[in-house]
């Protein structure tokens, strides 16, 4: 991966690029608003410049295929930041209210690629195209009945109605989910419940498989919204081509304490690996929260979970292209920022307010890698 950053008017940028000749390219853009005396306006057209030159300069051909806005403030920044997004180019885009903690209003993730056919699909889906795959990312799904048990229950339900419509499976094809929970503390025991259900019922269980995931505090506009969905799927993987990532040695399977999802997934196409790293805290093999009320010793032990995982799907965090990386305590953030910046000085990454699934749980963070290897028997990305 090749990482660098650029400062722009009122704007840093962090970019992490995988350039292919003859081939897909990608990249990972971290773009945050850096004057917080700034109007949410001002904040926003400075991040957006930045994009914009961006994609004017070292980014030139590349085409967006996934975005997520973090806001300070969903309910009254999102209809500005929907005037905006109509005028950029189509992707699947998701929107939440998770603060950036550096005291700034907006931050913005973007993934991007060169070489690929995309297109906007019926069902909402994003479709990105290119060898004998399609890439389906879904951005900021949401629904509005009582409670989240159902909501998340809905949320899947048309989910796996979009998958079928293009030709896959939830228990086949998905690779990737976010949840964003409005009132974690509360809501997140419903979310679980309804997923635990849908995956039985689509045959996802411990003796086959689940789908990695981050399930995170996170707001919608809509007060009345307690559940959002950000959905990641691809068309055209066999079987051997995936990979679940478990750390025995420093995690359990999540079964055990009542939740159903992956702590990483690893993907094998002819010329690379990707690895997709779940939302990923400070426990142990035994399901137990590690150095409660120690946010050094929990971002350390994070770390050491990370890259175990990482190891498995044989990369490191050199191969890393973008952090995120969750607070419950925005009093935390000057340490956790001071530890990454140290210790991954040029890896993309936005740190946060979100708070984890157990409140006991101080810091989480998630990631993507990808990794150059060969392999005859698949196609090229």
């Amino acid at each position: 991966m090749n990482k660098q950053q650029r400062v722009f008017k009122n704007a840093l940028v962090e970019v992490s690029g995988y350039d292919v000749e003859n081939g897909v390219s990608e990249y990972h853009v971290m773009i945050h608003a850096t004057v917080p005396m700034q109007t949410y306006k001002e904040q926003l057209e400075a991040v957006s410049d930045a994009y914009r030159a961006l994609l004017e300069t070292e980014l030139q051909g590349a085409v967006a295929v996934f975005k997520r806005y973090f806001l300070s403030d969903a309910a009254n920044q999102v209809d500005m930041l929907s005037a905006i997004s109509a005028e950029e180019p189509d992707c699947a885009l998701s929107i939440v209210q998770q603060a950036p903690l550096n005291g700034t209003k907006i931050a913005l993730w973007v993934y991007l690629q060169k070489g690929v056919e995309t297109r906007r699909l019926p069902d909402g889906l994003f479709e990105v195209k290119h060898s004998v795959y399609r890439h389906l990312w879904g951005g900021g799904a949401f629904k509005r009945s009582a409670d989240s048990e159902s909501q998340t229950r809905q949320l899947l339900d048309e989910y796996i109605r979009q998958l079928v419509e293009q030709g896959c499976k939830l228990a086949d094809d998905c690779i990737r989910t976010w949840f964003f929970v409005q009132n974690v503390d509360v809501n997140y025991a419903g979310l679980v419940k309804a997923r635990n259900e849908v995956f039985t019922e689509q045959s996802l269980t411990p003796q086959t498989h689940y789908i990695a995931s981050t399930g995170i505090e996170g707001r919608h506009a809509d007060p009345k919204v307690l559940v959002q969905m950000d959905t990641y799927a691809v068309e055209g993987l066999t079987p051997g081509q995936i990979h679940y990532l478990y750390a025995p040695t420093h995690l359990n399977p999540t079964y055990e304490y009542g939740v159903s999802f992956e702590r990483g997934t690893s993907i094998d196409y002819g010329d690379r690996r990707h690895v997709f790293i779940s939302g990923t805290a400070s426990i142990n093999n035994k399901g137990e929260i590690v150095h409660c009320g120690d946010v050094r010793k929990q971002t350390e032990r994070m770390w050491e979970n990370v890259e175990t995982l990482l190891e498995e799907a044989g990369c490191g965090f050199e191969e890393v292209g973008q952090m995120i990386i969750y607070l419950r305590d925005t009093a935390d953030y000057a340490v956790v920022r001071e530890m990454h910046d140290q210790q991954f000085p040029d890896i993309p990454k936005v740190i946060v307010h979100g708070p984890v699934c157990r409140p006991h749980w101080l810091v989480e963070m998630e990631c993507i890698a990808v990794k150059t290897q060969e392999n005859d028997g698949y196609a090229i990305f």
